[in-house]
């Protein structure tokens, strides 16, 4: 299943009876917009003309249908074809016309007949009829919602391959830092025994050497207890297999994503805490920055 992204944009045009045999030219269309961000949860906005309010609970219905997450707007309005304005008047708009002139002048007989532009003129301010409009809005939003998940899925696609770069960054980070606890566990342990054989040949009466032996063992046990990073990583690994899984799956799986991006932030900074060396400091570091990174991503996927 692919991955989807908040973040879309879609428009339609269309007119009453387009698909009817004989529609008329020239009739007036209507407009649909539809456009999305991220959001936490689905927070639909319609901005529609009075015409087209009757059509709200259908075009609702078909977004609540097809869309899970996002702030997601739509807006509609009427619009008349460019040449709307060019159309010759019918004879029944001339005889409507002739008859109105007869009217005005057995009032007003010095009155100056019409002309040819002001005829046009009376046609262009007719108002333009709007039945079905509101249905034609209904069907347009199937076509506009296919291209806007299209485009919610393209971008979804950028995001998801953006991730997967950065999980295949951060188990590299996790692999540097896998060797180092050790390393630094047996340079502490090497440096209480030095520390112990000095302690020894300068204080009389010392305690035994086995004893001295076994005290500093101690302390570099407890050393490396305390700076042991295995876990973390190991959590670490299982957080990035699970997001890697996620985003094989698709679908819905934004709110997931962001709990796991939680939880990887939590052992980096855990990672960070524990550091006893510059080396370690600098992955600790790194790897927040990417998860960071991760996480802004995250918030615009459905």
């Amino acid at each position: 299943m692919p991955v989807y992204s908040m973040t879309g944009y879609a428009t339609a045009h269309g007119t009453a009876h387009r698909n009817e045999p004989g529609a008329p030219v020239g009739a007036p269309g209507v407009a649909l917009e539809i456009r999305s961000v991220n959001s936490r949860f689905l927070d639909l906005s319609f901005k529609l003309s009075d015409e087209l309010r009757a059509a709200e609970p259908a075009l609702r219905d078909k977004v609540m249908a097809r869309i899970k997450r996002g702030k997601v707007e739509l807006r509609a309005w009427i619009e008349g074809r460019a040449d709307a304005g060019l159309q010759a008047p019918t004879a029944a708009d001339l005889q409507r016309l002739v008859a109105l002139q007869d009217s005005v002048h057995a009032w007003l007989p010095q009155a100056a007949p019409l002309s040819v532009a002001e005829v046009l003129q009376a046609k262009a301010r007719q108002p333009m009829p709007t039945t079905g409009l509101a249905d034609t809005l209904v069907e347009l939003l199937d076509e506009a919602l296919a291209s806007f998940i299209a485009s919610r899925e393209r971008e979804g696609k950028r995001l998801a391959s953006s991730l997967k770069e950065r999980i295949e960054q951060l188990r590299a980070l996790a692999q540097q830092a896998q060797p180092l606890v050790p390393q630094l566990v047996e340079q502490q342990r090497q440096r209480f025994l030095e520390r112990w054989a000095e302690a020894l040949g300068s204080v009389d009466g010392a305690p035994a050497p086995d004893i001295a032996r076994d005290r500093a063992l101690a302390e570099a046990t407890a050393f490396a207890i305390r700076i042991d990073v295995a876990e973390e990583l190991t959590r670490l690994n299982a957080h990035l297999d699970e997001i890697t899984e996620l985003l094989r799956k698709g679908k819905d799986l934004g709110k997931r994503l962001d709990f796991l991006i939680q939880e990887l932030h939590r052992e980096a900074n855990t990672l960070g805490s524990k550091s006893s060396s510059l080396e370690l400091t600098r992955i600790s570091v790194d790897m927040k920055v990417l998860i960071e990174q991760m996480r802004e991503q995250v918030q615009n996927i459905e």
